[in-house]
């Protein structure tokens, strides 16, 4: 059998096109082996291949695009398919349509749309018989509205000679509208055109847009033609929803215990139901025990990307009828806890880790024979078994920290399996926490399945880094920088910068198996999420590192990132000395403009080399001076001299590359703002100035666009939720390009506007694929923000909100409901918002506080995660006024 491809897409001398698919002739999806293209006109590219032994029964296939400079893209998984199972033809011709990833309507084929947010509109009709069928058209509309079927109209008899009273009808075949036709050899050339037909009002609705479609060539005996179409030209940014953003631990029952668990999150469901919101956004649900103290509060710290955290266990429901008596005497310890402002994090942990040994001790015997436990260990054994046997071992030894373990400080694959083999005397140990695994899996999965039934997702976050001390460090330590940490550089959050203390990830290692771990990562957040935000997207261009010897993130620099070389600065006419640009430049004037009269208290930390100074050799990097005093009292005064000790440390200019033997260079943040900028001549400043915005804006663009489709096609491929990039902070102008051009959801902050020239960003402006949202859990709610400064709400109140005169000094319902109402009202696909801006639009509602309502502050390095909602989910379902009005703001806005 021969098949004839032709595809359309322009190119430009030395790009090239190629085919893959399943097949020996086509390389079997391997891109190096893919079967070239032959450039045949200005935007067409044609190419043939001959399946003499197909090993398949139906081809699939896509194309690649190879730029001049060799970097592939492969087009978006289309589901392009060439069935030979039934009395194949001779010859099959394939007429495409490149398919884009960041194409609209792309998104719409996730599992979020078609699964639960579009099924509702699904109709579905037969496809009738057609005998020597010479074409084959495919088309794409993911928006149709119930009853509403895609149809073909063209200028022959076959398609009804544009009569729209008795179109052609398609049916739907898995993603495609399809019909096969006989179209007659003397009607070519055709032209033809898609359109939507109601079937219940037996009438045509309306033509795609733009102009006819043209069939040329001919109908050729024992030759079949496939039109793969692409999509029906119709407007793809219509659909909009609304979401509610919400820790688990923050949500607030009758019955939960403390702090919230997953099976509240079905009471949120209903709430959602009942207002109009289509999406539940939570944090990372993933353990972070690593120290049993409230410092694991903090989500972002995961001992395992896959286990989830023991907090968010309903013991109750473990407990079931049959052991229930064991839960009643914690009944008024539950109550005390539940009455809480805020989540006491210890006392619910030890309550809930000795009731959970309890019931595990007396179901143990009955639940290891479940035949539905025995599948989940099986489906997850890959990291079940070594984050069990981690805990087990944490426990023992008193520390996450395994490099200070008696044993097993290095991971061995058969030392652990026989650490957790039934026959080990610790296997209750180890098999306590299948046993909380699996019933956290299991309520999660009923709290997923229950919003799916309602018609509402739920929306996962993947953090962007790992618990230094964890399982997957401790398993796969090659998989990361274990020399450095991961962070944020400076902004107006944290000033310092953020140091995440997270190992950073070895992005070559994670290609050579084609980035499993992060698939394994995804199929696991498949199985109780429909989309997810990724953390930090910005790490997957280049991630902030800090070396380990340092506390501030500002003495980070990005990773992977072209450095400056010596040559560069010698070219400029700067004379360069690694002492005077790399070390701190501290001498007495120095130590007065930082401290002024306080300059000689830090004289016990310092060397005098000429009329110079230098750290001490035990006080030269900030993990030294943080050890120091650590051990001391922790006084005001100690404070300002470890801070203090800080700024002198990264009062320098540029960090070297490790390994480059003093020739290559990184320019320290924010280098104009050091005391030892500010002490060189003014025309090395000046040249400095220009090689230092060289190297942040200007010569990393292109570099690290490459890094992002390295990585990003590939991690989208492996999954089939909604992806949305958590894209703040400091953005390389690729970031945007990249994600467009991939189909990933952005992130848009009114306060936090990514144009530099603006001060705020309205909702209005909107890209369509984007998530629009007043606040995240990392900053301030609306009414926290407005009076945080003064001046800067009354610009906004002025210029975003359109009022006249003098700001309110605090924010009053109506301007906090005139900010939802704006976010709602934007053209971005999604709308969400954390439950406190919402109840933030009923003064008798909201907390009384704002100041309580913030769930995290950056530039506290441990900040204690414990917000909770100040109202009972049963309450505010309760709350018929409110949460009409909220439904009709969301109606009214068309979403």
């Amino acid at each position: 059998m021969t098949i004839h491809f032709y595809i359309r897409f322009y190119t430009r001398p030395g790009e090239s096109i190629s085919v893959t698919g399943n097949t020996d002739e086509l390389g079997n999806n391997d891109l190096e082996k893919a079967h070239p293209l032959t450039w045949l006109s200005h935007d067409l590219w044609t190419g043939t291949v001959t399946i003499n032994n197909p090993q398949t029964d139906v081809i699939h296939y896509s194309y690649i695009y190879k730029g001049i400079d060799g970097f592939q893209v492969q087009e978006w998984d289309d589901h392009k398919t060439i069935d030979i199972s039934k009395k194949p033809m001779q010859e099959i011709r394939v007429m495409d349509t490149w398919n884009a990833a960041g194409e609209f309507e792309n998104a719409f084929y996730t599992d979020p749309f078609q699964e639960i947010l579009l099924k509702e509109h699904e109709t579905r009709t037969k496809a009738k018989a057609v005998k020597n069928a010479t074409h084959y058209f495919k088309v794409k509309a993911p928006l149709l509205e119930k009853n509403e079927v895609v149809c073909l109209l063209g200028s022959n008899k076959v398609l009804a000679d544009w009569d729209q009273e008795d179109p052609v009808l398609l049916h739907r075949e898995n993603n495609w509208w399809t019909v096969k036709l006989n179209l007659p050899k003397e009607s070519f050339p055709i032209q033809y055109k898609y359109g939507i037909y109601n079937l219940k009002s037996k009438s045509f609705v309306r033509f795609e847009t733009g102009e006819n479609r043209w069939l040329h060539g001919d109908a050729l005996v024992n030759t079949l033609t496939i039109l793969h179409d692409g999509f029906v030209r119709l407007p793809n940014a219509t659909w909009r929803g609304a979401g509610v953003v919400l820790p688990v631990f923050s949500l607030r029952s009758k019955n939960s215990f403390g702090t919230g668990e997953f099976t509240d999150l079905k009471l949120l469901v209903d709430w959602a139901v009942k207002t109009g919101m289509m999406m539940i956004q939570i944090l990372p649900v993933n353990d972070t025990t690593a120290t049993h103290s409230w410092v694991d509060s903090y989500p972002y710290a995961a001992i395992s990307a896959f286990a989830l955290h023991p907090l968010y266990l309903n013991i109750s429901k473990v407990a079931g009828k049959k052991f229930a008596d064991l839960i009643k005497p914690l009944r008024k310890k539950q109550v005390q806890l539940n009455e809480l402002s805020e989540v006491d994090y210890e006392a619910v942990m030890h309550v809930k880790q000795a009731a959970i040994k309890e019931l595990y001790m007396v179901q143990k015997e009955e639940w290891l024979k479940d035949p539905d436990f025995a599948k989940f260990f099986y489906q997850n054994e890959h990291w079940l078994v070594p984050y069990a046997v981690f805990c087990s071992l944490r426990d023992r030894n008193g520390t996450a920290d395994f490099n200070q373990w008696k044993t097993n400080t290095i991971y061995n694959k058969e030392a652990i399996l026989k650490l957790a083999s039934p026959k080990s005397k610790q296997y209750d140990e180890v098999a306590i926490h299948y046993f909380t695994q699996y019933h956290l899996h299991t309520q999660l999965q009923e709290a997923a399945a229950y919003a799916h039934k309602n018609g509402v997702i739920l929306k996962g976050d993947i953090a962007i880094g790992v618990y230094r001390y964890g399982s997957d460090a401790w398993v796969e330590p090659e998989l990361y920088h274990m020399e450095m940490q991961a962070g944020a550089p400076p902004d107006d959050f944290a000033v310092r910068g953020q140091n995440w203390g997270f190992p950073t990830y070895n992005w070559d290692r994670m290609a050579t198996d084609g980035y499993e771990w992060w698939h394994q990562r995804f199929v696991q957040m498949s199985n109780y999420f429909d989309a997810f935000r990724i953390d930090h997207i910005l790490g997957f261009f280049r991630i902030w590192s800090i070396p380990v010897h340092a506390v501030e993130g500002i003495m980070g620099f990005f990773v992977p990132a072209l450095p400056v070389h010596v040559e560069e600065l010698e070219q400029r006419g700067i004379w360069f000395s690694p002492v005077r640009y790399c070390q701190p430049f501290i001498n007495d004037t120095v130590l007065w403009e930082m401290f002024g009269p306080n300059k000689e208290k830090f004289s016990p930390y310092l060397d005098t080399v000429g009329n110079q100074y230098t750290l001490k050799p035990e006080f030269a990097t900030q993990r030294q001076v943080e050890t120091h005093f650590d051990g001391l009292e922790r006084s005001e005064e100690n404070q300002h001299l470890r801070q203090g000790l800080y700024d002198l440390i990264s009062n320098v200019i540029l960090f070297e590359q490790p390994g480059s033997n003093g020739r290559e260079f990184h320019f320290r943040i924010s280098m104009e703002n050091t005391t030892s900028f500010k002490h060189l001549e003014g025309y090395v400043q000046d040249k400095l100035k220009e090689l230092y915005i060289n190297y942040f804006y200007q010569r990393q663009e292109h570099f690290w666009m490459q890094e992002g489709l390295r990585k990003l096609p590939a991690l989208k491929r492996s999954t089939n939720m909604l992806v949305c990039g958590e894209d703040l902070g400091m953005v390389p102008k690729c970031v945007p390009v990249v994600m467009k051009q991939l189909g990933i959801v952005s992130l848009e902050i009114q306060r936090m506007p990514k144009d530099i020239h603006s001060e705020f960003f309205h909702p209005a402006q909107a890209p369509y694929l984007s998530v629009v949202t007043p606040s995240t859990h990392d900053m301030s709610t609306i009414r926290g923000w407005w009076e945080e400064d003064r001046t800067k709400t009354q610009r906004f109140f002025n210029t975003v909100l359109g009022q006249w005169g003098e700001a309110p000094a605090t924010c009053e319902a109506w301007i906090n409901k005139a900010i939802v109402i704006q976010h709602l009202q934007s053209p971005a696909m999604w709308a969400t918002f954390q439950l406190q801006d919402l109840l933030g639009m009923n003064e008798t509602l909201r907390r009384e506080n704002p100041q309580e309502e913030r769930i995290n502050v950056p530039a506290i390095p441990k900040y204690y995660w414990r917000y909770r909602m100040h109202v009972t989910l049963e309450d505010l379902i309760k709350e018929k006024e409110f949460n009409a009005e909220l439904e009709e703001y969301v109606k009214d806005s068309g979403r």
